[in-house]
C-alpha cells in the first residue's frame, strides 16, 4: 500500500512565513519613517515659532505664504526660516552620506567624519580663511574642493591590490590625522581675528544661515537623492560582499563609484553650507538601523534622523543651556559617547549596521 504525501505543504508554509516577515519589515519601516517625519515636523514648527519673540502658528503660516506680518515677516521669514531649512537639508545630506559609506563598506565606523573626508573640507576652508584671506562663498568652494580631493585620494590609495573596506577605513583615519595636523599648524600661524573666524567655521554652525547657502545644497539634494534612491537595492546587495553582489547582477565597481560620488557631493555641499557638524553622518545610519530593524532600506530613515539630530541640536544649543552654543558643539557632545559605545559593541559582536 502506498501513501501519498503532500510535499508542497511545508514549502507553502515557508513561503507564507517569508511573506509575513517581509510585510512586517515593511510595516515597521513605514511606521518608523512616519514617526521620524512627525518628529521632524514638530521640531520645524518649534524652530519657527520659538525665539526671543514667540509667533503663533497662524503668523508663521502667513509668513510662509508670503503675506506681510509685522515683526514676523523679518524674524521668521529672514532669520528662522532659512536657518530651519538649512538645518533640515544639511542634516539629511549628512545622514545620507554617512549611511551610504557605512552600508557600502559594511562597517558603522566608515563615516565621512571618521575616515577623513570632513577633515579635507575643514583643512581647505581653514587654509582659505587664514592663508588666502578668503570669506563667504569662496570658503564654501574651497571646502567643497577639499572634500572631493580627499575622498578621491583615499579611494585611490585603498584600491591598490583590490578594493578593501577595512583598508579604506584605516587609510582614511590616517589621512584624517594628517589633515588635523595641517589645520593645527595653520591655526598656530594665524592672527587672533582669523583664528576666531576659522574656529567658528570648524565648529559647525547655522548662525550664518541664508537663502544663498540653502539654494546650492537644495539643488544637489534634488539631483543626487533620486539617483541614490533608484539604486538603493544595489547598495543593499553590497552589504553581502562584492562576490555575492556581483553574483546577483550588481555592477560592483560602477555602483560603488556612483554612491561614493553622490555621498561625497552631499557631504561637501552640506559642509560648505554649515561647516562640519560633528558626528551627524556617523550617528544617523546606526540610529536609523535600530529604529527600522534589520534588512530595511536606510537612506530615507537616515536622512530623517540626520535632520532631526541637527535641528534638535540647534534648538538645544540656542535655548536649553542658558547660553548659546553652535550646533556642532551639541552633536559633538552626543556623538563622542556614542562612538565609544559603538566601538565596544563592534568589539563584542562584529562590525555591521
Amino acid at each position: 500500500m502506498t501513501v501519498d504525501v503532500d510535499r508542497s505543504a511545508p514549502a507553502a508554509g515557508t513561503s507564507a512565513a517569508v511573506r509575513r516577515g517581509r510585510r512586517a519589515r515593511h510595516r515597521r519601516h513605514a511606521m518608523a519613517s512616519i514617526v521620524l517625519g512627525a518628529l521632524l515636523l514638530a521640531l520645524v514648527c518649534t524652530a519657527l515659532m520659538v525665539g526671543n519673540t514667540f509667533y503663533g502658528p497662524g503668523e508663521v503660516i502667513q509668513v510662509i505664504l508670503g503675506r506681510p506680518v509685522p515683526g514676523a515677516s523679518f524674524t521668521v521669514g529672514e532669520l528662522r526660516l532659512p536657518r530651519t531649512v538649512l538645518a533640515v537639508l544639511a542634516g539629511a545630506a549628512f545622514g545620507i552620506a554617512g549611511v551610504t559609506f557605512q552600508t557600502m563598506l559594511r562597517n558603522p565606523l566608515a563615516s565621512p567624519d571618521i575616515i577623513g573626508i570632513s577633515e579635507g573640507a575643514s583643512a581647505a576652508a581653514v587654509f582659505g580663511i587664514i592663508v588666502l584671506s578668503a570669506d563667504g562663498p569662496v570658503v564654501g568652494l574651497l571646502a567643497l574642493g577639499g572634500a572631493l580631493v580627499t575622498a578621491f585620494a583615499i579611494y585611490l590609495l585603498s584600491v591598490r591590490g583590490g578594493f578593501a573596506g577595512t583598508r579604506l577605513i584605516l587609510i582614511g583615519i590616517g589621512v584624517a590625522a594628517m589633515l588635523q595636523s595641517v589645520v593645527s599648524y595653520v591655526l598656530s600661524r594665524a592672527a587672533q581675528w582669523d583664528i576666531q573666524t576659522a574656529m567658528q567655521w570648524l565648529t559647525g554652525s547655522l548662525n550664518n544661515a541664508s537663502w544663498e547657502r540653502v539654494t546650492p545644497l537644495a539643488i544637489v539634494l534634488l539631483v543626487v537623492l533620486p539617483v541614490l534612491l533608484a539604486q538603493s537595492g544595489a547598495l543593499g546587495m553590497l552589504r553581502l560582499g562584492d562576490d555575492s553582489a556581483a553574483g546577483l547582477g550588481v555592477r560592483v565597481d560602477a555602483t560603488r563609484a556612483l554612491f561614493i560620488v553622490g555621498a561625497v557631493a552631499l557631504l561637501a555641499f552640506a559642509t560648505a553650507a554649515t561647516g562640519p557638524i560633528a558626528f551627524v553622518a556617523f550617528m544617523a545610519g546606526p540610529i536609523a538601523a535600530r529604529i527600522t530593524g534589520p534588512g530595511a532600506a536606510l537612506l530615507v530613515p537616515s536622512a530623517l534622523v540626520g535632520a532631526v539630530l541637527v535641528l534638535a541640536g540647534d534648538l538645544i544649543g540656542q535655548f536649553a543651556l542658558g547660553s548659546r552654543y553652535p550646533v556642532g558643539v551639541i552633536t559633538g557632545v552626543l556623538g563622542a559617547p556614542y562612538l565609544i559605545y559603538l566601538l565596544i559593541r563592534i568589539n563584542r559582536q562584529g562590525a555591521s549596521l
